[in-house]
C-alpha cells in the first residue's frame, strides 16, 4: 500500500473514532433489522388494504391472455369491489378483450397511484362476461348513454377473485425485507361484510 493511503486511512481513523464507530454500529443495527420480518396483517386487515388502494383508484389495469399466450393490459374504469371482493366493469362486445376473455378467462387487475406512492394491489382471478339487461341497468353510469348508445353493444366483465396481494405503507401490508414478496392471499372464498 502506498505511504500516503495509510497515511490519509490513519488520520481518518484518528480524526472520527466515534464516526467510525456509530457506522459500524448502524451497520450491524441495520443487518439485524432486515433479518428480522415484519408482521404481516392478517387476512381481515389485508383485505381492509387492499380495499383502500382499490377504493382511492378510479382506473386500473386489466390485463388478459391473447391468443398467442401473451398478456395484453388496458386501462380500465372499475366499480368498487363489492363484499366478496368481486369487480365489475363495461366494455364493448366487439372489444379485443372480449374475444380473449372468451378463449381464456384469467385475468388480473392492477391498481395503483404511482404519483402517491401508497401501494398497490394485483388482483388476479377469472372474468366471466355478463349481458344480462338487469345486471347493466343495476350498475349503468352516465357515460354509458354516450359510449353505447342504447346500451347496445355493452357487456359487463365481472371478475371472480382468486388471488391477492396487496401493498398498503399506511395500513403496514409492506414486502418482504429480503425477497420484497408482497402480502398474498387466496380469495376463493371471502366472506360477506357482516
Amino acid at each position: 500500500m502506498k505511504p500516503y493511503v495509510i497515511l490519509l486511512t490513519l488520520t481518518l481513523t484518528l480524526a472520527f473514532p466515534a464516526s467510525a464507530a456509530r457506522a459500524q454500529e448502524q451497520s450491524s443495527g441495520s443487518k439485524a433489522q432486515a433479518a428480522t420480518p415484519r408482521p404481516t396483517p392478517d387476512r381481515a386487515q389485508l383485505i381492509a388494504a387492499a380495499r383502500e388502494v382499490m377504493q382511492a383508484q378510479t382506473y386500473c389495469g386489466l390485463v388478459t391472455i391473447d391468443a398467442s399466450g401473451r398478456p395484453q393490459a388496458r386501462t380500465m374504469n372499475p366499480f368498487p369491489p363489492d363484499d366478496e371482493m368481486v369487480v365489475w366493469m363495461a366494455t364493448n362486445t366487439g372489444s379485443r378483450k372480449v374475444q380473449e376473455l372468451r378463449k381464456d378467462s384469467r385475468v388480473l387487475l392492477y391498481y395503483s397511484d404511482h404519483a402517491k406512492a401508497i401501494g398497490y394491489v394485483a388482483l388476479s382471478g377469472r372474468a366471466v362476461l355478463v349481458d344480462d339487461m338487469q345486471e347493466i341497468l343495476k350498475r349503468k353510469r352516465a357515460y354509458w348513454d354516450t359510449a353505447f348508445p342504447g346500451l347496445k353493444n355493452l357487456v359487463l366483465i365481472k371478475v371472480i377473485p382468486e388471488q391477492l396481494d396487496v401493498i398498503n405503507y399506511k395500513q403496514g401490508a409492506v414486502g418482504h425485507t429480503v425477497t420484497w414478496r408482497s402480502p398474498s392471499l387466496p380469495l376463493e372464498a371471502v366472506p360477506a361484510k357482516q
